[in-house]
């Protein structure tokens, strides 16, 4: 399981690697309740028990505080999650809760080096969650938004505080609010782009986590970096599936 700071992901593979079944949720006040809850619903919509669970591994941001066989951090499980779905990955994009990572990846599917941005929620789903709420729109409908903007607003600040200001004043001012989203979107792809190209951009790219659904971001970063991206059907749970990649690695199961 991924223990997310906003979202747990939870994934179950059988005996050949396959996913048996996956699921998400808010992490809440207590991720370790909240994951224990969702292992218990796969289970029973599996027909299994725990008897049948021959190894468990946590990653992400509480992943200290469940119990599992081990704690992974996200970014291994991440590149092991990410090739195993796409064996020529290169690069990894993944946008969080409340980091944005950017992962390089030998030939071999290993870490070659990575950084981060959690200094700061700008550029992070957390950004999105904010600046939706400000809009007083869902955050899965931002995404729809991006078709009907004629051009794009400017949101300069690096603060979400203040970047939400801009957004409030942009509607006050009467900016549609189809411009107001893409200049969100926008402003989240410039950010990730900056910290791409200090790394170093390397084909071929996955852009995982959450925010890979917007399709707003989607779009924005394909301009920003000049290349095509590979987005996972189910682009928030590639750390979770890592870590079952992993903890299935750890049994003695062939």
């Amino acid at each position: 399981m991924d223990i997310g700071s906003i979202n747990i992901k939870v994934v179950l593979l059988d005996n050949n690697g396959a996913i048996v079944a996956q699921t998400t949720a808010r992490s809440g006040y207590s991720g370790r309740e909240v994951a224990m809850q969702l292992i218990v619903r796969l289970l029973t919509e599996t027909n299994l028990d725990d008897r049948d669970i021959v190894s468990t591994v946590a990653t992400g941001y509480g992943r200290f505080n469940f119990p599992a066989a081990c704690q992974v951090t996200e970014i291994t499980c991440q590149a092991l999650g990410i090739s195993h779905l796409y064996n020529e990955a290169r690069t990894v994009i993944d946008i969080g809760g409340q980091d944005s990572k950017i992962i390089k990846l030998t030939p071999g599917g290993k870490v070659a080096d990575f950084i981060m941005n959690d200094k700061c929620s700008a550029g992070t789903g957390r950004f999105l969650e904010v600046m939706s709420g400000a809009l007083e729109i869902k955050l899965e409908d931002m995404g729809r938004f991006v078709d009907e903007a004629k051009g794009h607003c400017t949101i300069s600040s690096f603060c979400t505080v203040f970047a939400e200001s801009e957004v409030v004043s942009h509607v006050a001012a009467g900016v549609p609010k189809a411009d107001i989203i893409a200049g969100i979107c926008e402003s989240v792809a410039s950010r990730v782009a900056s910290m791409v190209l200090r790394i170093g951009l390397e084909a071929e790219v996955v852009f995982t986590g959450g925010v890979a659904r917007n399709k707003g971001v989607v779009t924005a970063l394909i301009k920003h970096l000049d290349c095509g991206l590979l987005v996972p059907e189910l682009p928030e749970i590639s750390a979770a599936l890592g870590a079952a990649l992993f903890a299935r690695s750890m049994s003695s199961t062939p």
